[in-house]
């Protein structure tokens, strides 16, 4: 899927996945402005009076390859078929075979509907389901998690064979009999180990926040060992990522979406809410009851009489409390404005769970028991994964090459600071080639916490040529206009009267660019 993540078609730029048409196109915003030579940290492309407030640390790398001679699509596609051999890796020393069939495969019950169709669909990617399939709806869309994903499982590997050493395949405690708790040779230095979770807030913040929680209950319930070493990694880790929080939330200024909200996406409003037991049924069959019969196994195997407990003697429960922790929070409170988005979350809790559930469980059982069990957990993934590849085969277009290019050739002569008033559409020229607009696509707008309606109103004003449009326009911080395809399409019924008022700095095929601080030629300028 890698290999067609963008490409293009003719004279169109095309994305082989339907999930990534508005989410390929804002990093692309994200990538050009950082490599167009704007200061860091940039003010934010999409929206007046604000800096950039989202963790784009992955569209930073690939700025930087663009400025030595990557080609962007190229880039686009290198980063991601590297990040997903790292992401098999990691998967695989976390939780073996399991676990990446797990993450591959991912689903509940829709995906069994091949059985009365006979026909390989994304099931999953209903609007009515919340568990879509991780590897369409995030891993290919969501370009932190190509960072968050190897770098966190590699710190989840990296606690575990530190601190809960293990002989072979299951997890029996390699030395039960000391007091005091035998380490092995860890497999990553401090440096790299600091590195990892310092930074993460730069690339993926619900991946930050997961973490955070694994380590606090480490340090809250863990041996003395224990509690030094994550005391040290969170307090020297302490100043770099908060100063990466700050940068990515406009130094503070942006709300806080943290909110109670129970039920997930199933007692919101939209077509993804169900009641109770079908939407956790349908969305995750037979995962949640074997969750629960895991955990039930854990923690009666833990509390069995005439056994001291020892958090290193329980590595399944020691892990499996966090992982409940955080399906818990992302369940009661809304960490996005999309209260979707906290399938962030829930996709840690639910690779912690993976790698318990086959070695303290399923491994367990009889072969053919183990054989149904995994066809329950990952054959609606199977099929919605194969289904939904196969969806994207013609592709899907972005925008026109030729206007793209056009555009960039003239917005080149502009100054970077520049913000232009335009239609807010994902894939605009202006947005394409990182050039700063008003208001971008409103569903971006708002996931970065924005209350939208008054520039959007401002912003219509100024299109249509209202009485005041002029006014407006230097409300907003608009220098130019931009009128072109989606313009005439939007604004059918303004007055343009720019044209007569502004100079015309650029116009082609693609459109027309004005000058509202500027006059017609041979004419005064505004306020002259």
């Amino acid at each position: 899927s890698f290999c067609w993540l963008i490409f293009i078609d003719g004279n169109e730029i095309k994305v082989q996945s339907p999930n990534n048409l508005g989410d390929i196109a804002l990093h692309i915003t994200y990538i050009k402005n950082f490599a167009s030579g704007v200061p860091l940290w940039p003010e934010n492309p999409i929206y007046i009076f604000s800096n950039m407030r989202y963790p784009a640390g992955t569209d930073l790398f690939n700025s930087l390859l663009l400025l030595v001679g990557v080609d962007l699509i190229r880039g686009l596609i290198w980063a991601a078929v590297v990040a997903s051999a790292a992401t098999c890796f990691a998967l695989y020393r976390w939780g073996g075979s399991f676990t990446l069939a797990g993450f591959l495969f991912n689903g509940g019950l829709a995906g069994f509907q091949v059985l009365r169709t006979w026909k390989f669909l994304d099931y999953q990617g209903e609007p009515t389901m919340a568990w879509k399939s991780l590897a369409l709806s995030m891993f290919v869309t969501q370009r932190g998690v190509l960072y968050a994903l190897p770098a966190g499982l590699l710190l989840l590997y990296h606690w575990r064979a530190k601190y809960f050493p293990t002989r072979g395949a299951t997890f029996q405690v390699a030395d039960p009999a000391p007091r005091k708790l035998k380490t092995c040779a860890t497999p990553l230095p401090f440096w790299l180990e600091l590195s990892l979770y310092a930074t993460m807030p730069l690339f993926h913040v619900h991946t930050f926040m997961a973490l955070s929680i694994v380590a606090a209950l480490f340090f809250a319930v863990g041996t003395r060992e224990m509690r030094k070493d994550f005391a040290t990694l969170v307090g020297v880790a302490f100043l770099p990522a908060t100063f990466f929080m700050w940068t990515i939330t406009d130094h503070f200024h942006a709300s806080s979406v943290l909110k109670w909200s129970p039920g997930w996406v199933q007692s919101a409003p939209g077509e993804m809410a169900m009641p109770f037991v079908r939407f956790w049924l349908w969305n995750f069959g037979a995962f949640v009851p074997l969750a629960l019969l895991l955990i039930g196994f854990c923690v009666a195997r833990a509390l069995r009489p005439n056994e001291r407990f020892t958090i290193t003697a329980h590595p399944a429960l020691a892990f499996l409390t966090p992982a409940v922790v955080i399906w818990v929070l992302a369940c009661l409170f809304k960490t996005a404005p999309w209260e979707w988005d906290n399938i962030k979350l829930i996709i840690w809790a639910y690779l912690i769970m993976l790698l318990f559930l086959w070695s303290e469980l399923i491994v367990l059982c009889p072969l053919l028991v183990r054989v149904a069990a995994c066809v329950a957990l990952f054959g609606s993934g199977f099929v919605s994964l194969f289904g939904g590849l196969a969806a994207g085969h013609p592709g899907f277009s972005i925008s026109d090459r030729g206007e793209v290019e056009a555009v960039g050739a003239v917005v080149r002569k502009v100054p970077l600071d520049a913000r232009f008033a335009s239609f807010p559409n994902y894939n605009h020229p202006l947005l394409l080639q990182g050039r700063k607009v008003v208001m971008g696509y409103p569903g971006h707008v708002w996931t970065q916490g924005f209350d939208y309606n008054e520039t959007e109103k401002q912003l219509s004003a100024v299109m249509l040529g209202a009485p005041d449009w002029r006014d407006q326009a230097q409300a907003l911080g608009a220098r130019y206009l931009f009128w072109g395809r989606e313009e005439k399409a939007n604004y059918a019924g303004s007055t343009r009267v720019w044209e007569r008022e502004a100079q015309l700095v650029a116009s082609g095929s693609w459109g027309a660019i004005y000058d509202l601080e500027a006059a017609p030629a041979g004419t005064q300028s505004p306020g002259q």
